[in-house]
């Protein structure tokens, strides 16, 4: 396994893999992934963080205020583990990947979760000390701690929700259609960023008597650098994955399968988060047998989970330390 702190990028390739949340029926599986640390010899001491929308397995680069020692992801500590999301456009496969575009198939975020199972098995991981994951990747967390509560020991839900709301399906909905209609990710963007930030955070930023029209040249250049980077194909893929996420389908509904939940679950609500309020994330709370609730005070919305990373750090390290998930970390003192 990599040194501690170091990670390269690696590949597990599976062909006629079992279908992927029931329902995704792929001649060949391939996975891109990064670990961080050591597998203990009782494959017990990991941790599977779970990306978001347009995020990836390069943890240290986005989430890197979590990651590293003596902090909530520590990888002197423990082995870490991420994957690039099954339908994106990353080294997992997907319509980039497989070539296939929009033929290939849709994917959920049950898909997604099976697709990481059968990672954790090729690595010989038995047990996950904590899930953790923000938006698309608290939905895949919360299905991990609903679907499959024997192999993980804690998780932690930022910024998602149990199913998927019609406010948040909405933006998607506009989003899907600057896709479709006029072959504009970058438009899509822009709508995508109106609802991960607050007026809150933008109002102060941007002077409206400016001619220079700054707020549109802000969701112009978030425009211009997803299309650089991302495909198509691949952000409708996630987007329908979003809109179709239900923890309770197939478990009664999802207050049952809630209650039926024992793993020890941090919700992490954002004050100014207009598509996931708090009240989202303090519904799943008052449901759950064993869940905390945080809530983050921050100005910049949705999108504060990925900003806000020190506060982000002691909340996910402070749960942990409360709860003395299975060893003392040593933010704990």
């Amino acid at each position: 396994m990599s040194e501690p702190g170091s990670s390269q990028r690696e590949l597990l390739s599976i062909d006629r893999p079992p279908p992927l949340g029931g329902r995704l029926v792929l001649d060949r599986l391939q996975i891109g992934y990064r670990t961080w640390g050591r597998l203990n010899p009782t494959g017990s001491n990991a941790v599977l963080v779970c990306p978001a929308l347009t995020g990836n397995a390069d943890v240290d680069q986005w989430w890197s205020g979590l990651l590293g020692p003596g902090k909530a992801l520590d990888p002197q500590r423990e082995f870490i583990i991420a994957a690039d999301v099954l339908g994106g456009c990353g080294q997992t496969s997907g319509p980039t990947l497989d070539g296939q575009g929009e033929r290939f198939p849709s994917v959920t975020v049950r898909a997604m979760v099976d697709a990481q199972r059968l990672l954790l098995d090729h690595l010989g991981v038995k047990t996950l000390r904590l899930v953790i994951g923000g938006s698309l990747g608290g939905m895949q967390a919360l299905e991990w701690a609903v679907g499959h509560p024997e192999r993980v020991e804690a998780a932690a839900v930022i910024a998602a929700p149990a199913q998927q709301t019609a406010w948040a399906r909405a933006f998607n909905h506009i989003q899907r259609r600057a896709l479709e209609l006029d072959d504009s990710l970058d438009l899509a963007r822009m709508v995508a960023m109106i609802s991960y930030r607050h007026w809150d955070n933008l109002n102060p930023r941007f002077d409206p008597a400016d001619p220079a029209d700054p707020t549109g040249n802000w969701l112009d250049f978030h425009g211009r650098s997803l299309t650089e980077r991302f495909d198509r194909h691949a952000y409708l893929r996630l987007a329908e994955a979003m809109d179709t996420h239900d923890v309770g389908l197939g478990r009664g509904d999802v207050t049952q399968a809630l209650r039926a939940t024992e793993v020890p679950t941090l919700l992490v609500g954002i004050t100014t988060d207009l598509l996931y309020p708090p009240a989202e994330l303090e519904t799943i709370a008052s449901e759950m047998r064993d869940a905390e609730l945080a809530v983050l005070e921050a100005p910049q919305g949705h999108d504060a989970f990925l900003i806000e990373q020190e506060a982000i750090n002691r909340l996910v390290a402070g749960f942990r330390c409360r709860r003395r998930l299975p060893y003392r970390l040593s933010v704990c003192g």
